[in-house]
C-alpha cells in the first residue's frame, strides 16, 4: 500500500477516523510532541498553545488499514480549562504528558487524570502516560514513580523527547494500535468490524511484546 494515495481514502471514506488528545500542564512539551510528529521538527522558542491546537495526520496499523487521526492539543493553563469539555467529547484517546524534569507537573497528574474521568463519553477510552524531556538534566522525576503512576491508573507509560524525536513515533503508534484493538470504541455501529478479530489479535501479540520489553 506504499504507493497509495492516502488523500483518495479520505475522499471515498475508505479511512478509520480517531479523536485523540494531548493533555497535561502548560510547558511539559505538549505542543513540541505535536510538532515533533506531525512535521519531525522541533522549535527551541515555540510559543504556549493559545485555547487549543488541532492536527491531522494519516497513518497506517500494521494490516494496512489507513487511520486518519484527528490530535488536539488542550492548553495547559488553568484558564483555558473552560474550554476542555468540548475538546474531550468523543474522544478515543489520550496522551498524558509531564515533565520528567518538573515535578510539579508529574505531582499535577492526577487532577489530568480526573478530568478525562469527567469529560470523556468513552469510557474505555485508551490513555497512555509519557514523560517527556528525557533529554533535560537534572531529573525530577524517575522512570520507576511513571510506571508506578501509570499502573495506578492502567495505564502504559512511555518516556520520550521531543527534542531529540527519542520515543515520539512509538508512543503515537502504539495509541493508535491499541485503540485499534478497541473496535467498539470507535465502530459503535460495526461498520468496520467483520474481519478485524484476526487483525487484532495478531496487533495484541505484538502489543503484548512491546509491553514486556518497556516496563522491565
Amino acid at each position: 500500500m506504499g504507493s497509495t494515495n492516502p488523500n483518495s481514502f479520505l475522499q471515498n471514506g475508505d479511512v478509520v477516523n480517531f479523536k485523540l488528545l494531548i493533555i497535561g500542564d502548560s510547558g511539559v512539551g505538549k505542543s513540541s510532541l505535536l510538532l515533533r510528529y506531525i512535521n519531525d521538527s522541533f522549535e527551541n522558542q515555540l510559543s504556549a498553545t493559545i485555547g487549543v491546537d488541532y492536527r491531522v495526520k494519516v497513518t497506517t496499523v500494521s494490516d494496512g488499514t489507513m487511520i486518519k487521526l484527528s490530535i488536539w492539543d488542550t492548553a495547559g493553563q488553568e484558564r483555558f480549562r473552560t474550554l476542555t469539555p468540548n475538546f474531550y467529547r468523543g474522544a478515543h484517546g489520550a496522551v498524558v504528558v509531564f515533565d520528567v524534569s518538573n515535578r510539579d507537573s508529574f505531582d499535577r497528574l492526577t487532577n489530568w487524570m480526573e478530568e478525562l474521568k469527567t469529560f470523556s463519553n468513552h469510557q474505555n477510552m485508551v490513555r497512555l502516560l509519557v514523560g517527556n524531556k528525557i533529554d533535560h538534566l537534572p531529573r525530577q522525576v524517575n522512570r520507576d514513580e511513571g510506571l508506578r503512576f501509570a499502573r495506578l491508573y492502567n495505564m502504559p507509560y512511555a518516556e520520550a523527547s521531543a527534542k531529540t524525536s527519542e520515543g515520539v513515533n512509538s508512543v503515537f503508534a502504539d495509541l493508535v494500535n491499541r485503540i485499534y484493538m478497541l473496535p467498539q470504541l470507535w465502530d459503535p455501529d460495526n461498520r468496520h468490524r467483520s474481519g478485524l478479530r484476526h487483525a487484532s489479535s495478531r496487533l495484541q501479540l505484538n502489543q503484548n511484546e512491546r509491553t514486556r520489553n518497556n516496563c522491565c
